[in-house]
């Protein structure tokens, strides 16, 4: 069997160095793929599949892409999961014997991607690494702004990848990352995060990793970085440099700072509570319309973007730096003019954060460095604005922020206004910035001039006039004759070419200024080329002075995002205290509110503390707005810990430490988990992390089981979450029985959803009220719905007759059925059982029964609104009852 050839020999070498990724190696001006990529690729980028010579019998399956498109392709196979490892010539063609040399200059994954065209501008992309033991070290990087962050937990006695309250933590700060991919030394039990993970067995020690960071920050201790002392930490975030050093293959200058935290230093919000609150995504997954982000967003630059949705998965729960943000927002939302100027001065400032990382990667090109200029340039009048402002978090931005004047004037005096997209050809250093440049340009313009004199001049002299120098880049200049006057050729030029209509000559003098010019222009694009990587350089070494300067702007612009909001959607300053409690006034939905066009939004008041009003059990039918309400409370609670005003008419809000919602129905069949065993899963979550100081939104608990059980653990939940947990919480549901327990906790309070009844119709009046409600209104909803008639009808019939059920049967055995249930066990408990028994046996004597049958068929009737008709079917209904009762 013959050998592969050199090439393919070549590209198999390098190829089992990567195996798991896709090989985009250099042939000229394409990428190709080989062999089994090459079979993957064209399927995922639709692109043909030939073949290659390899030495084999059968050509090598083969397909590739344009170098200058490859951006497009290499998308499309990271957006499909896959992994590409780019393979460039490390030496010049011309200057190489044999083979070129050859090797991977850098490995794009998910998590390492950092092309604009790629990324969502206002949306970090992050690499994370876990390590998994007795609880977790985790470290998470955005390769495309530098930023870096790093935490852990140590849980030596409970923390268990399978047991749901200590690894609660963990998926919290995954789920509040939301990473792009993660490289762990242990797959977790979620399968979400699977598919995400790179997991690493070559685990090194905590000692290799601590020099592996020490070498990156070029540093000899980590005590500056405030984790000398946690190892998880430390083994996580080695383990994240080595993995950039073996995949970026370049010096990461613009990672250059850790931001090093405790789980516990924010607001905890779970992946349910994310979710149900809608803060970044909907219910549904989409980002834009219909999340609080949007609501907020008022951001002028990717920058403040992705600041604003850091501060809303990170709410602060400290009360000093939310009202110095709060302090911030109120100065601008009080000086609309300011404001409004700093809108204007943002909007001309392009991604900073991201344009470093392009320079500090050495993948920007001039064009890059017109949009920094551009985006530093209104810096002077910037800062002076926020001069004039007083409260102490912009106070101290003023202080220290860094216009870049020097960068600007740098790329203002040596890039021109529209650079070239390449960076090699010449043709984008002005005039003036560098004497010799402008002596070699000095030689090809006056050498461009004689070319142009020297045509006329042969014009004269031959009496051709139509005589025309060109040139190619194959043939150099030339004298192009046309066939009629190829008699005027003199005889002293020299035939180069033979075309179809004419004949091309050279003489000795232009080639000699061809040479001159030639060597000139070579001359020009390699100065220019050394000028332009020394610009880059430069920028390159000032990379935290910008990247200070990108992240000052980025907190002005959220600040002023949400002052913005506040204006435009008429918000109030919360009030914090330490108290324990929450007072909001007409507070209102902040996504609803604008979502609904054809209604106004009807506002509602909540108090709830940590004494007597700790629970509120709210009740009322479907789509009257309970779920609304509670929402509100928590997205409420939530704004004034990121520092926002808030939807009421006044809020104070008590500093929370986490917030929980268990809202809605959903089953995960491919877990084989009903939607019951969901419901009972997040509620567990709930149960086993809540603390006094908790917030939590609880609707309709039990629901997915029979009525019995479902009310039993509802009944529990509350006795628990009321006597060992004592968190504040609104629980909405469509057990009636539950409001029984405001006469037997103290913590407890009712209330209701009003409506408005109207010929067997029902209004919506979404108002807040004191009291229960003692049915659910479902057919009525179902009407609403759209239900054909004769099935609403049919309910309504039905509906009546399991009413009557308990009077319809004989007396004797629904006294048995009732006393021996064990439903007034479940409500009241052990203890309270048996007198419970010996009440409802003394209600439910003869006489009882009747006095009964008298309140709630007789005396309820509403005479005045009565039709004769309706009066006697009404009649004749308690004759029929009446004679039940005597059988």
């Amino acid at each position: 069997m013959a050998k592969y050839t050199p090439m393919m020999q070549q590209y198999f070498s390098i190829k089992e160095q990567y195996k798991d990724c896709i090989l985009l190696y250099r042939l000229g001006d394409f990428y190709e793929m080989f062999f089994d990529d090459a079979l993957t690729a064209s399927k995922v980028l639709e692109i043909a599949l030939t073949g290659r010579d390899c030495g084999q019998e059968e050509k090598a399956p083969m397909c590739g892409v344009p170098h200058h498109a490859v951006d497009n392709y290499i998308s499309k196979l990271i957006e499909n999961g896959y992994k590409v490892a780019i393979c460039e010539q490390i030496e010049d063609p011309s200057a190489s014997k044999g083979i070129v040399k050859r090797d991977v200059v850098r490995v794009i994954t998910p998590g390492t991607v950092i092309d604009q065209s790629m990324l969502d501008e206002k949306a970090n992309n992050y690499l994370c690494c876990t390590y998994l033991e007795n609880g977790f070290g985790m470290s998470y990087v955005d390769v495309s702004t530098g930023d870096l962050y790093v935490t852990e937990n140590i849980d030596n006695d409970n923390f268990n990848l399978q047991n749901e309250p200590s690894y609660s933590l963990f998926k919290e700060e995954i789920d509040k990352v939301n990473p792009s991919e993660i490289i762990s030394n242990s797959y977790t039990n979620n399968d979400l995060l699977n598919s995400k993970i790179t997991c690493t067995t070559n685990i090194l020690s905590a000692v290799e990793y601590k020099e592996i960071i020490l070498n990156h920050f070029n540093v000899v201790s980590l005590d500056s970085f405030g984790i000398t002392e946690n190892k998880y930490a430390i083994i996580s975030l080695g383990m994240l440099i080595n993995y950039l050093n073996q995949t970026q293959k370049i010096s990461l200058d613009h990672i250059n700072k850790i931001f090093f935290y405790s789980v516990g230093e924010y607001l905890s919000i779970d992946s349910n509570t994310r979710k149900n609150l809608e803060l970044i995504e909907t219910v549904k997954g989409k980002r834009g319309s219909g999340t609080l982000y949007h609501i907020l967003d008022n951001t002028q630059t990717a920058m403040g973007g992705r600041q604003l949705k850091k501060w809303i998965e990170e709410p602060l729960k400290n009360i000093n730096p939310i009202n110095d943000r709060l302090d911030s927002v109120d100065e601008l939302y009080n000086n609309v003019m300011i404001s409004n100027n700093i809108k204007g001065y943002l909007k001309n400032v392009y991604d900073i954060e991201r344009l470093i990382s392009r320079i500090v990667y050495g993948n920007c090109n001039g064009r890059d460095l017109i949009a920094l200029k551009q985006s530093v340039s209104g810096l002077p009048d910037f800062k002076m604005e926020i001069s004039q402002l007083n409260s102490k978090l912009i106070s101290s931005i003023y202080t220290d922020f860094d216009i870049l004047n020097d960068i600007y004037e740098l790329i203002n005096n040596s890039i021109i206004e529209e650079p070239p997209v390449s960076i090699k050809e010449g043709g984008l250093i002005k005039s003036g910035y560098n004497c010799d440049l402008d002596e070699i340009k000095e030689i090809t313009i006056s050498g461009k001039s004689w070319i142009s004199e020297l045509q006329n001049t042969e014009r004269e002299k031959t009496g051709i006039k139509n005589l025309k120098i060109g040139y190619t880049r194959v043939f150099g200049y030339y004298i192009e004759v046309t066939q009629s006057y190829l008699k005027s050729v003199p005889e002293h030029y020299i035939r180069k070419q033979t075309l179809a209509n004419c004949e091309r000559y050279v003489t000795p003098e232009l080639k000699e200024m061809e040479a001159k010019i030639l060597n000139a222009d070579e001359q020009v694009m390699k100065l220019e080329y050394d000028l332009f990587l020394n610009i880059r350089q430069y920028i390159k070494e000032q990379v935290k002075r910008i990247q200070k300067t990108a992240h000052s702007i980025a907190i002005i612009d959220t600040l002023n995002s949400l002052s913005i909001a506040a204006v435009k959607n008429d918000y109030v300053r919360p009030k914090l205290n330490s108290k324990g409690f929450i007072n909001i006034v007409d507070g209102r939905h902040p996504v609803i509110e604008r979502i609904i066009k054809n209604e106004r939004f009807v506002p509602n008041d909540t108090y709830i503390d940590n004494k007597e009003h700790r629970m509120s059990i709210i009740t009322g039918p479907n789509m009257a707005g309970k779920s609304t309400y509670m929402r509100q409370v928590a997205l409420i609670a939530l704004m004034t810990h990121i520092g926002s005003f808030v939807p009421a008419k006044s809020a104070e809000i008590c500093v929370l430490d986490k917030i929980f919602t268990r809202v809605g129905a959903s089953d995960d069949l491919s877990q084989g988990q009903s939607t019951f065993m969901v419901e009972m899963s997040e509620v567990s979550n709930i149960l086993n992390n809540a603390t006094e100081n908790s917030l939590l939104i609880l609707d309709e608990i039990g629901r997915g089981t029979s009525t019995y059980d479902g009310l039993s653990i509802a009944w529990s939940v509350v006795e628990y979450i009321t006597k060992k947990i004592k968190a504040k919480t609104l629980f909405a549901t469509h057990y009636h029985e539950l409001s029984e327990l405001e006469s037997k906790l103290k913590s407890v309070k009712n209330y209701r959803i009003l409506i408005k009844e109207a010929d067997d119709k029902i209004i919506f009046l979404r108002k807040i009220a004191e009291g229960s409600v003692d049915r659910s209104y479902g057919i009525q909803v179902a009407n609403l719905a759209g239900l054909p008639n004769e099935v609403v009808k049919r309910a309504n019939e039905i509906l009546i007759q399991l009413d009557e059920s308990d009077i319809n049967k004989p007396f004797a055995k629904r006294k048995k059925d009732r006393i021996n249930d064990n439903f007034q066990v479940s409500l009241f408990g052990k203890e309270d059982s048996e007198k419970s028994r010996q009440n409802f046996i003394s209600e439910n004597s003869n006489d009882k029964i009747y006095k009964n049958f008298i309140e709630t068929s007789v005396k309820n009737i509403d005479i005045n609104n009565l039709t004769p008709m309706k009066a006697m079917t009404k009649l004749n209904e308690i004759i029929e009852k009446a004679k039940k009762l005597d059988n």
